[in-house]
């Protein structure tokens, strides 16, 4: 099958998962054997331009001719089976449907986050989840200037997602959500049912399972208050004060824009480490030393990469109870759900994991079933064709 791959790839300066599916997801296709092309632009190149050329961006975020010119050549010249369309922020915008219906080719979209209902693309406000734009309706967002704290910023965004709504819905053949809680919580787009489907995100892994376990829990991800910062800080300090200092050390890998914060209460705390960002390969050895990966996110996260790392290196997560991870995790099984946006919660779990460490190995031996059974590449990328042959055998935009 010949695929063309289109996706806006995020700053370097924020590590994106997302592009890492991308990728991932590429060269899974294309060692199947699958002719895989790609279409992107890169939010990086947007720092070179002169400042008229930067004035304009606005309007490119809302209507792309420049995107919709380009790949309607590229579909031209090489006439793929399917477009597999990801994040179209801010450079491509939805010009790219109207490319894909002109050149007659089915048009695939992976919904990696809220962003077709929520300006900030996370249902996350003032430090809560926020479903006020759910419905559909984005005065909310508007108000409360949610995109970046600019209310400039915001409508572009909105008008960006709402302004084009009936394309969003009527020039897509088939829809892919990454878990069946972000299915649920987007419904408000009222996409067709029978167009949408479920999916989980490739997660390769051929490294060491298990390992020397330390006496220590590891935390891997952007530090900010949706991933659940504060919340890690508060629960490391209730537990702590009861575990006392021959207790478990926390090890956190990762940056973002409370790396000063996290940085400064890490200094004073023997027990904790900032390693800061690491390639995939040494955050693979630092999970296999652990006794669990923690996740507290706030925010509903629509999948769980760092879970299903975890789960495949034999480690078990100890996750939030909400957004995806009840769909990744079997509570008790192969791993451990707390309450959402409870410290004291988390503290509980990390004493349990302090003090049995033998049912947490047994967790671990667990969640690495759960990967080989659920996580597999053959069958993920399998699951991947056949919603390429249904776009294919079912393309909306003819049957409009």
């Amino acid at each position: 099958m010949k695929i063309l791959i289109v996706h806006n790839r995020y700053r370097s300066t924020a590590p994106s998962g997302e592009n890492r599916v991308v990728d991932q997801e590429s060269e899974a296709l294309a060692a199947a054997g699958h002719s895989v092309r790609h279409f992107e632009r890169h939010s990086d190149d947007i720092e070179d331009w002169p400042t008229l050329k930067k004035a304009t961006l606005p309007g490119r975020v809302v209507w792309s001719r420049a995107s919709r010119h380009d790949l309607a050549q590229e579909l031209a010249r090489h006439r793929p089976d399917v477009v597999h369309i990801h994040n179209t922020f801010p450079l491509l915008s939805p010009s790219v449907l109207y490319a894909c219906r002109l050149a007659g080719v089915p048009a695939v979209i992976t919904l990696h986050n809220y962003k077709l209902l929520c300006a900030s693309g996370d249902f996350f406000r003032d430090g809560r989840v926020c479903h006020d734009c759910a419905g559909g309706n984005p005065a909310s967002g508007l108000l409360h200037r949610c995109y970046r704290g600019s209310a400039p910023a915001t409508a572009t965004t909105v008008l960006n997602t709402r302004g084009h709504r009936g394309s969003w819905r009527h020039l897509v053949s088939a829809y892919i959500f990454i878990s069946e809680s972000q299915r649920q919580l987007m419904s408000g787009m009222d996409f067709d049912p029978e167009r949408t489907f479920v999916k989980h995100n490739i997660v390769p892994y051929d490294g060491p399972v298990g390992g020397t376990r330390q006496r220590q829990v590891t935390y891997v991800g952007r530090l900010d208050a949706a991933k659940g910062a504060p919340l890690l800080m508060k629960a490391w300090d209730a537990y702590r004060a009861i575990g006392g200092d021959d207790a478990l050390r926390l090890v956190i890998a990762g940056g973002g824009p409370m790396l000063d914060e996290v940085s400064a209460w890490a200094a004073e705390r023997p027990s904790v480490e900032l390693r800061g960002l690491m390639s995939k390969p040494e955050v693979f050895t630092l999970i296999g030393e652990s006794r669990a990966v923690v996740l507290p996110s706030e925010w509903e996260e629509t999948f769980g990469l760092v879970v299903v790392e975890a789960m495949a290196v034999g480690v078990p997560p100890l996750a939030s109870g909400h957004g995806s991870f009840p769909d990744l995790i079997t509570d008790g099984v192969d791993g451990t759900l707390f309450e959402a946006g409870r410290p004291e919660a988390l503290a509980k779990a990390l004493g349990d994991v302090d003090s049995d460490p033998d049912r947490y190995a047994e967790l671990g031996r667990q969640a690495r079933k759960t990967y080989e059974n659920h996580h597999q590449i053959d069958h993920n990328v399998e699951q991947l064709l056949d919603i390429y042959r249904f776009a294919v055998d079912h393309p909306v935009a003819a049957r409009r």
